[in-house]
């Protein structure tokens, strides 16, 4: 049983350093990728840009409920 598990490790290993290699020497997966990075990055900081504006619209909001409240 043993012996099963070590030759499904090494089958593992092998189509693994395949699929890698095939992959980065892929010219169309290479631009995939780059192409997904950008798209994660450009997300990342839409994500950043409406996290602060939020904070920012909760601190006005602070703001205006204190000022009512000492009314």
């Amino acid at each position: 049983m043993a012996g099963g598990n070590y030759m499904g490790r090494v089958l593992s290993y092998l189509v693994n350093e395949l699929l890698v290699n095939s992959l980065a020497n892929s010219p169309s997966f290479q631009r995939f990728a780059v192409r997904t990075s950008k798209r994660m990055e450009e997300l990342s900081n839409i994500a950043a840009r409406k996290r602060q504006e939020l904070a920012e619209q909760v601190k006005d909001l602070s703001k205006n409920l204190e000022s009512h409240k000492d009314r």
